[in-house]
């Protein structure tokens, strides 16, 4: 019999990289409080319409990407396949509008997309973003631009580099798109498949896509940020006014229009040049219309949202250096039940401590306990328990010392 395997389009996450992930989680979570952000955990699955309306019909996400269901009521529901929709619907349906005007949250999570696996991408992969709730000036936009940036810095990405537009409103973009549509309709023949049934549907998305024909076919096209109504042109200088005093790196590049059609105004992304074409790590931008095309009043809100596996993917190798235990206790077989004592009795105190569980010789529980990173060797042997002490053995330096029990506590402490 063959065991069994993954779904295609789902990994596992084994040590170490679990250990990578968890540190940059605690990254995240630092700089999170540094900016006041609170944490929100919205369910796995959501209504259909919730993304439908949110997401916007007419998106890949929705027209090909979503895992969709029914229940045992026959609602239609859906794995989710992005964060923003969601955590608006719960603010949404927990009136936090009325305890407060400004709300500043970010989560960490799963998220599910049918979509063709590959390096870094898969249909089950982890997300982590903010949205701000509430604020309409640019202010708040470059603060979460700058945010990001000092997550991607501070991971160690390398040469990363944010790219910054405008993709209007309501009032201007819909002339700008009338002007798309018709130079578009006169290249639609050297348009990728995609690109061809976005012309109808989202012709803004063409200009964002990745493939070659698309992009030397488009490479003319007419660029939003240059059609702003005054609102618009307005916003978009404040923001660049915030990063600069920021002395936030960006470049302007009218071909970023993200994927979603809740987006206005601001949108942005960062990408990095560890990951080859496949570089975009982070991206978000202004959403101010989509509390109400979920039902609820104008609101307007910012945020964004990053890959976990592209952010651990462009880091690279990381040298695992740092111990992850204080100790590895090392019992000769008399002295198994005291070591077993010993490592509780340690663990009870706060250290992190592993012990031998095989039956192992002395010198193959040693290499284990550098394998394990461990900073000690804690060795109880028969004759130095019997003077209620054990041999204390630091793994770095390679040398040992007799220590007594009732001291061991403080010099693991201090070493």
């Amino acid at each position: 019999m063959e065991p069994l395997k993954a779904i295609p389009g789902t990994h596992d996450i084994l040590p170490p990289d679990a250990e990578r992930w968890d540190k940059l989680r605690s990254q995240i979570e630092q700089l999170m409080a540094q900016y006041g952000y609170g944490r929100i955990e919205t369910p796995h699955f959501e209504s259909v319409e919730l993304f439908a309306r949110g997401v916007g019909a007419t998106s890949d996400i929705v027209q090909k990407e979503m895992y969709t269901f029914s229940d045992q009521g026959g609602r239609p529901l859906a794995l989710r396949p992005e964060g923003t929709a969601g955590v608006v619907r719960a603010y949404l349906e927990a009136g936090l509008d009325r305890q407060r005007p400004f709300w500043k949250l970010w989560y960490w999570g799963p998220m599910f997309r049918a979509e063709r696996p590959q390096k870094g991408r898969y249909r089950q992969f982890w997300q982590f973003g903010v949205e701000a709730l509430g604020a309409a000036g640019p202010q708040i936009d470059a603060e979460q631009m700058v945010l990001a940036l000092r997550i991607a810095a501070g991971w160690g990405l390398g040469a990363i580099t944010m790219k910054i537009n405008s993709v209007g409103d309501r009032d201007c973009r819909p002339a700008y798109r009338r002007m798309l549509h018709a130079f578009l309709t006169g290249v639609s023949d050297r348009l990728c498949p995609d690109c061809q049934r976005r012309l109808e549907t989202n012709p803004l998305r063409i200009l964002d896509c990745k493939e070659e024909a698309c992009r030397a076919a488009t490479a003319d096209a007419p660029l939003l940020i240059d059609h702003l109504c005054p609102p618009c042109a307005g916003h978009f200088s404040s923001v660049r006014e915030f990063l600069d005093l920021a002395e936030a790196p960006y470049e302007v590049d009218g071909r970023i229009v993200r994927g979603l059609d809740y987006y206005e105004r601001t949108a942005f992304e960062i990408t990095s040049a560890n990951l080859g074409a496949q570089s975009s790590i982070l991206g978000g931008g202004r959403y101010d219309g989509l509390s109400q095309a979920l039902g609820g009043p104008a609101m307007p809100a910012v945020g964004w949202a990053a890959g976990v596996e592209r952010f651990v993917l462009a880091a690279g190798e990381v040298k695992a250096d740092t111990p992850l235990l204080d100790a590895f206790v090392a019992t000769f077989p008399e002295t198994v039940r005291a070591g077993y004592q010993l490592a509780e009795s340690l663990r009870a105190r706060g250290f992190c401590i592993d012990i031998d569980y095989l039956g192992r010789s002395m010198k193959a529980q040693l290499k284990e306990a550098g394998r394990s990173r461990s900073r000690c060797a804690i060795v109880v042997g028969p004759d130095e328990w019997g003077r209620d002490a054990v041999v204390l053995r630091d793994l770095a330096r390679g040398t040992q010392e007799e220590v007594p029990v009732a001291q061991l506590a403080d010099r693991l402490r201090h070493e």
